[in-house]
């Protein structure tokens, strides 16, 4: 719902410079490659709906139609598709404006087959942000299920394009939404003004099932560190010289400070705007509180489960409610209570006076005029408020390669590899391929399979190497079975390549043909020898009276073994006999004789012997 001054009587609410505040309108490059006449950059609008390509980029050939120009009715009905083909470019439609909503002439061209809509304003005028329809027209269902970028260009470069087109040119655009938000450290800042109102139409529906599908992946970015993430609140304040109509009494706290529409726009039923005053002032104090313990991550747990357990329609949007959630999420009620303070008094409250100052723009940001909205990195995020297309949006203000892995998920592919393999390598055989899609678009880059790396250049080679590198696919080398044997032209270690292994010759990898070793005489070269081929290898035999030794490649009958054995064994026996009597010589002429010598010369030290004399005396001077 758009929350202008022209919600409310111009004489009742003063929505704080909104009626003369800036409101920027988020743009990104178009540039054109062909014709000559139109190349180059140029600006256009991006449009709130759909799913722009933040972080990417799209490239399309433009297409304006000879009927239903302004794209207003069904594309079939004019018999009219814009399908690529496989292999095609893909189809950018240019429509006019006019006649009907801008959403209208998205989900037209996208039922036709366009990868993109380019609406041609029809005035000279600044760009604007094209907006989804207000009231019962934001009800209608395809609003949800638009998915293709939209962008406003300007009439001039609409009518140039067209000019092109009618001459036969072809006009190849290319949409870069690379740097439409910016990226400028490791860590993105982002917030969300929001609303704690559930009964506002499809905007509150939309934006209800946004926060429910996001948190999962909000939280994870925020416990990591990746994201830095604030909720906001949109307030108005009253006009002094209606402070105390009924209007104002109804709709605003602390005497008109801060005010909100009437959620059912009916002053004498259901809730009134005090009390998503109330609401929200309680959401930012709950958000305030856990930012303070060190879980700002838990504001969107109170969220999902207010919105779920105390909703208006079941009358129980109350305090009470509100205060059993906190209650279950473990945070301190009492803390709450103070922030949000006296909503009775004539006073100023820090925290809504805060939201108020936060409203208007500053930078590149602009004025918060719209709900919900979504700023990353101080731009306002233009499109489809999806858990997909907003995590993309978010993703995009990391550097590349600072993502966090969250970042890389299924949930945001591109799905590029599904056609043609992205243009990257593959092995079919073995279901591998370097192509990967990520949010910023398809990647071709050699894979890690098993716990094996691939080596290449991603596009037209990708090899296995290191340790195991033969258990996938046996390392792109060739591998053969027969006569229940196998051989492998894949080396199992850190080396790369194929080789074709010992008694074959090839190239490795497409085939190892079989070396016939008999033939070309590379075995059983002795006379008495025969050779006999097999798969991989040979046999040697001999004559019935020989026996083949492989090592001599030689043939000798088996009676000579037997007594060349016998021979040797007498050889063998009788040398071992002359080792033992050389040593028994040793141990009685040398030894033996040293041995008696020092026993004599120890004794006679304590007996007299036969030849004492004879002995040399070993006693050391000073002995007793």
């Amino acid at each position: 719902m758009r929350l202008h001054f022209c919600l409310f009587t111009c004489v009742s609410f003063l929505l704080l410079a909104s009626c003369f505040g800036r409101f920027v309108v988020e743009k990104n490059s178009l540039k054109v490659a062909s014709p000559d006449s139109l190349k180059g950059l140029h600006e256009c609008a991006i449009g709130n709906f759909g799913v722009p390509q933040y972080g990417g980029t799209l490239v399309g050939s433009v297409f304006y139609p000879k009927s239903n120009q302004k794209a207003c009715t069904n594309f079939q009905d004019v018999d009219l598709s814009f399908q690529t083909k496989p292999g095609g470019i893909p189809i950018f439609l240019l429509a006019d404006r006019g006649d009907c909503y801008f959403t209208l002439k998205a989900w037209n061209a996208q039922n036709g087959g366009a990868a993109a809509i380019l609406v041609a304003d029809d005035r000279v005028e600044p760009l604007i942000t094209m907006d989804t329809p207000e009231e019962e027209d934001a009800r209608a269902d395809y609003l949800q299920n638009i998915t293709i970028p939209s962008a406003l260009i300007s009439k001039d470069l609409g009518d140039k394009i067209k000019k092109e087109l009618s001459k036969g040119e072809m006009v190849s655009i290319n949409l870069d939404w690379r740097e439409a938000l910016p990226h400028p450290d490791e860590r993105v800042e982002y917030e969300l003004w929001t609303n704690s109102n559930d009964e506002c139409g499809p905007k509150c529906d939309s934006q209800l099932s946004f926060i429910r599908n996001f948190k999962g992946a909000a939280q994870i970015l925020e416990q990591g560190g990746y994201t830095q993430f604030t909720p906001h609140y949109i307030t108005w304040y009253c006009p002094e010289a209606f402070i105390l109509s009924k209007q104002c009494k109804s709709q605003c706290i602390n005497h008109g400070r801060y005010c909100a529409p009437d959620p059912e726009q009916d002053f004498n039923r259901g809730y009134d705007g005090k009390d998503v005053v109330e609401q929200n002032l309680r959401q930012a104090c709950f958000f305030k509180v856990a930012n303070e313990s060190g879980k700002p991550w838990q504001w969107w747990d109170y969220v999902t489960d207010f919105s779920i357990r105390c909703p208006m329609k079941e009358n129980k949007y109350t305090k009470e409610c509100a205060d059993k959630v906190i209650q279950s999420l473990g945070v301190d009620i009492k803390k709450i209570d103070e922030c949000v303070g006296d909503t009775e008094a004539d006073v100023d409250n820090p925290i809504l006076k805060a939201e108020q100052e936060s409203q208007i723009g500053k930078g590149s940001r602009g004025d918060v005029t719209i709900l919900p909205t979504l700023v990353v990195n101080n731009r306002q995020y233009r499109g489809k408020l999806d858990k997909g297309a907003v995590l993309k949006a978010i993703c995009s203000g990391f550097e590349e390669t600072t993502e966090p892995a969250i970042c890389l998920t299924k949930d945001m592919e591109t799905n590029e590899c599904l056609y043609n393999n992205g243009g990257c390598w593959q092995d079919k055989a073995a279901n591998i391929t370097a192509c990967r899609d990520t949010f910023r678009g398809r990647v071709c880059e050699c894979p890690i399979v098993q716990g094996v790396k691939f080596s290449g250049d991603g596009y037209t080679h990708c090899e296995a190497s290191g340790a195991l590198r033969c258990e996938i696919n046996n390392g792109g080398c060739w591998k053969g079975t027969k006569d229940g044997r196998t051989y492998s032209a894949c080396i199992d270690d850190h080396t790369k390549g194929c080789k074709c292994p010992p008694g074959f010759r090839g190239d490795g990898v497409n085939s190892c043909e079989d070396i016939d070793e008999c033939k070309e005489n590379l075995a059983c070269q002795c006379p008495e020898c025969k050779c006999k081929n097999t798969w991989g290898s040979y046999e040697c035999s001999c004559s019935s009276n020989a026996l083949y030794i492989h090592e001599h490649d030689t043939c000798i009958s088996k009676d000579a073994s037997t007594e060349y054995s016998w021979s040797f064994v007498w050889v063998v026996f009788l040398g071992l006999a002359v080792a033992g009597a050389a040593g028994y010589a040793l141990y009685k002429y040398r030894i033996r004789r040293y041995m008696d010598s020092e026993i004599r010369a120890i004794m006679a030290q304590y007996m007299p012997l036969d030849n004492q004399g004879e002995v040399p005396n070993h006693m050391t001077q000073g002995h007793v």
